[in-house]
């Protein structure tokens, strides 16, 4: 990369003492430049999409939207660091190939060294898909109960038991919902995959169905025959 151009982060935490105290360390790297600072999910992901940013400090327990979320939205070629006082996640984290992992509170030395890593992250791509990042963002036995849907910069959330069913389009999916359609970039193998299997089941390779919204079942040939005998 360019040594001239100054690195472009974002910090994202929806505590001010902690962003404050990122911000500080960075103070004294010159070659980083902070535009902007968020409280939330929903920030977060319009302020990436908006100034598009080389780094992103990233909380992961946070209001609307969480931290695996906030990354499953941004996409795949800004370098990541999380930054969080709860040291469950940290394997999760790194499966989903984030830079590093800073548990809170963490020295300078902790926070160069993570910031080095970064520098050498920075413009390569994340191996890891958005079907995969919201995979392991999951514990086992642990199925998501909302589906996060991106629109330009804004965020459609949908809680998992009030979509109907989700139809395969190319590489998207489209998610019924309360009388509207949402289109998300997805793999229906990977939404199968994210909710729980005892309510959505695949009745097609191209349909699941949440089965809580089943009214009533006619069969297939029954209905067919009638409308031949019209």
């Amino acid at each position: 990369m360019n040594r001239e151009r100054k690195i472009r982060a974002v910090v994202v935490d929806d505590e001010d003492l902690a962003r404050q105290v990122i911000r500080e360390m960075l103070g004294a790297h010159t070659e980083i430049e902070v535009v902007a600072e968020c409280v939330n999910g929903f920030e977060a992901v319009r302020t990436v999409a908006e100034l598009k940013p080389d780094l992103i400090f990233l909380d992961i327990q946070m209001p609307k939207l969480d931290g695996f979320e906030v990354l499953e939205l941004i996409g795949d070629d800004i370098a990541v660091v999380f930054a969080t006082a709860y040291d469950e996640h940290a394997l999760r984290a790194f499966e989903v190939h984030a830079v590093d992992y800073l548990l809170k509170p963490f020295r300078a030395e902790r926070f160069n060294a993570a910031l080095e890593r970064a520098k050498e992250r920075i413009g390569k791509k994340l191996p890891a898909s958005a079907d995969e990042l919201k995979a392991v963002a999951r514990g086992a036995e642990q199925y998501a109960e909302r589906i996060v849907v991106k629109d330009g910069t804004r965020v459609q959330i949908i809680p998992s038991a009030k979509l109907d069913y989700a139809e395969a389009q190319d590489d998207y999916v489209a998610l019924a919902s309360q009388g509207k359609k949402y289109l998300k970039q997805q793999t229906i193998s990977g939404l199968e995959a994210s909710l729980d299997p005892k309510v959505f089941v695949r009745i097609h390779r191209s349909y699941l169905m949440n089965l809580e919204r089943v009214s009533r079942l006619e069969p297939y040939a029954e209905r067919y025959s009638r409308r031949d005998t019209q």
